[in-house]
């Protein structure tokens, strides 16, 4: 839904990937549940569902914290992009479901208001009983409620996107709150270290494919900077041909700007294969379009789906969305960019390759 309530008009490789979401989801409570009976036949159901929508929350999360790091580090990753907006709402209802489950079975019977009663605890007793873990939990799904809560387009427009982006980057404040909500609970369930090293060894790996990913791109940031000097004519050399996939882009910086070099198959033309060159930026929320990709007859932001045609830079009817353009000309297998960006929504022409 955009901010001026018109519904996006989701591919139909979107939809494919909603469904293996839910579909997703729905198998891994079940077999979590049955799993868990099969191995302990007495175990209480109500637990075993309170372990299986937090679980399965908690291992959502890590798969959309994972999801921009993994597609920077290999392109392989990149549909996962397109999800990850219902990712993260999915997410919160599974953590909602759990946090019911547990308010439901642990708190209703006593005469302390059920909200109150999770952040008490007993006086300090020398053992790991006495620290409120629930509380680390409540703390971490009351941000996941805010982040869920604007995610419609409206509050981006009315919060303005640094206020808004600022919000959803808390949700890095509601991970740390949830490994400690999770590895506090396990020490008081559990008896063995394994299921704590799990947990932690989950936080490591989140930090670390972070890391890979930020040395990656300071790379490319070098590279960048290393491009030549601008030829006679004003263009830049921005690679090759053959170093873009087709549908795909290279995503290069041009006087401090980052722009994408769209190869692509024309499917209004005979899907004749051409050049475009467009920023990189998209204006919903600027998100990395050159990671997207060309279907459909037009390029489509990985973040939230939203669409440009690639020789204008506009969006498909009724959208009024607009990007700058940049010139492009094609010497041999040799790409070359007007570094200066043509305004918002001005048609350029393609070079047609084949």
């Amino acid at each position: 839904m955009s901010s001026t309530y018109q519904a996006i008009q989701w591919v139909p490789v979107k939809k494919a990937y909603d469904a293996i979401l839910w579909i997703s989801v729905a198998v891994y409570l079940i077999l979590f549940f049955a799993l868990s009976k099969l191995i302990a036949p007495f175990a209480d159901d109500t637990i075993v569902l309170i372990r299986a929508f937090g679980t399965a929350a908690f291992l959502l999360l890590h798969v959309i914290l994972a999801t921009g790091p993994l597609a920077r580090l290999n392109p392989v990753f990149l549909p996962l992009l397109y999800n990850r907006r219902h990712m993260g709402v999915t997410m919160f209802l599974l953590g909602l479901g759990h946090a019911a489950l547990v308010l439901f079975y642990y708190h209703m019977g006593g005469v302390v208001n059920p909200i109150t009663n999770i952040f008490l605890h007993s006086p300090f007793t020398g053992d790991l009983a006495w620290i409120p873990f629930q509380a680390f939990g409540a703390i971490a799904l009351f941000i996941l409620f805010l982040m869920a809560a604007t995610s419609h387009d409206f509050w981006l427009a009315n919060l303005t996107a640094p206020v808004w982006k600022a919000l959803h980057m808390l949700v890095y404040v509601a991970y740390g709150a949830l490994v400690i909500h999770v590895a506090l609970g396990i020490l008081q369930s559990e008896l063995s270290p394994a299921y704590v090293g799990l947990t932690f060894l989950g936080a490591a790996s989140i930090g670390g494919l972070h890391v890979l990913s930020a040395c990656k791109e300071s790379k490319l940031e070098t590279a960048m900077a290393a491009l030549p000097d601008p030829e006679k004519d004003g263009y830049v050399k921005v690679g090759r041909v053959d170093e873009i996939e087709d549908n795909r882009a290279k995503i290069v910086s041009l006087s401090g700007e980052r722009v994408a070099v769209f190869k692509y198959l024309d499917e209004d033309d005979n899907n004749r294969r051409k050049i475009s060159v467009v920023s990189n930026v998209c204006q919903h929320q600027n998100g990395p379009l050159g990671e997207g990709k060309y279907a459909y007859g037009c390029i489509t932001c990985p973040w939230h789906g939203f669409q440009y045609k690639p020789h204008d830079g506009a969006a498909p009817a009724p959208f009024t969305e607009k990007i700058p353009t940049f010139n492009v000309r094609v010497v041999g297998d040799e790409i070359f960019v007007d570094p200066q960006p043509n305004p918002p929504g001005t048609s350029t022409r393609p070079v047609i390759l084949s």
